[in-house]
């Protein structure tokens, strides 16, 4: 008579060898993070690791650098980070914008050339950050007025778009027509049924590709390199700034804070959206 065995680990269970080979790459992925505040909590005057003594010693000169900045630096960080989250929020706001329409006409509609559309839409996601950032440079620089700020804002948008259009699309697609065509029966215009009725219904889509908008024009850095000036520095270009002569301890503090900062907006996405309209 054969026995039913049963196996080592049941469907939806990680079994010993997946859970370890999990463990071990989600540290790895997190090593650099750690690292970073290990280092962020050093008391010594120099860069060692691992540090020998904790403290808040540097995370008392990053404050001190914020709130009282040296008179040699030529921008100060309260600068530079008033002029990412300008730059961000601007991102954000212009991105969403343009993908809604955008994410409704590529779901709605059949026309010639759209899947050209979609492939120039998804392109930032494979083009060299280090080409596109000195494409848009020699761009910029032919133009007959200075933009300041706006080429940040621009190139962070060309970044952002494939994030909000796809949690934009993602967000029509579960719609469907029938909620549209239902409320035209009822005797609402087609305008009506978009901003009454499918608008509403994409929120989680548009709330999803807002904050990553605003996270990706944060924490840009390879592109902003190339077209930023002193006067629209932005903090992770300020930070590195603050490396090139000699790597300055405080960097670790203000990272360790801009982490944060990035933490927080993700749980605010999760909180906001859940899984409903995220997609990567």
């Amino acid at each position: 008579m054969s026995t039913l065995r049963i196996p080592a680990a049941m469907p939806g269970r990680l079994g010993r060898l997946t859970g370890l080979l999990a463990t071990v790459v989600l540290f790895l992925a997190a090593l650099p993070i750690l690292t970073m505040i290990t280092m962020s909590f050093g008391n010594s005057d120099t860069l060692e690791f691992p540090p020998q003594s904790f403290g808040l010693h540097w995370y008392r000169a990053a404050w001190h650098a914020f709130v009282s900045p040296d008179a040699g630096d030529v921008l100060s960080m309260g600068a530079a980070l008033t002029t990412s989250l300008v730059v961000a929020i601007a991102t954000m706001l212009i991105a969403t914008a343009i993908s809604v329409p955008a994410a409704y006409a590529l779901s709605r509609y059949r026309f010639r050339g759209k899947a050209i559309i979609e492939q120039l839409v998804a392109l930032p996601l494979v083009y060299p950050l280090v080409m596109l950032g000195l494409s848009l440079l020699l761009v910029f620089n032919a133009l007959p007025v200075e933009l300041g700020v706006l080429r940040l804002v621009i190139a962070h948008v060309i970044l952002a778009l494939p994030f909000t259009v796809k949690n934009c699309a993602a967000s029509v697609a579960s719609v469907g027509p029938e909620f549209e065509e239902a409320a035209c029966v009822m005797g609402a215009s087609p305008h009506r049924a978009l901003f009454d009725v499918v608008l509403p219904l994409m929120r989680p889509g548009i709330l999803a590709g807002m904050l990553f908008a605003f996270i990706i024009s944060f924490n840009e850095f390879t592109v902003t390199f190339f077209l930023y000036s002193i006067n629209t520095m932005t903090l992770p270009v300020w930070l590195y700034s603050r490396t090139v002569s000699s790597l300055d301890p405080t960097v670790f503090s203000f990272a360790v804070v801009i982490v944060m900062i990035d933490f927080g907006l993700i749980w605010l996405l999760e909180k906001l959206v859940g899984d409903e309209g995220v997609a990567l």
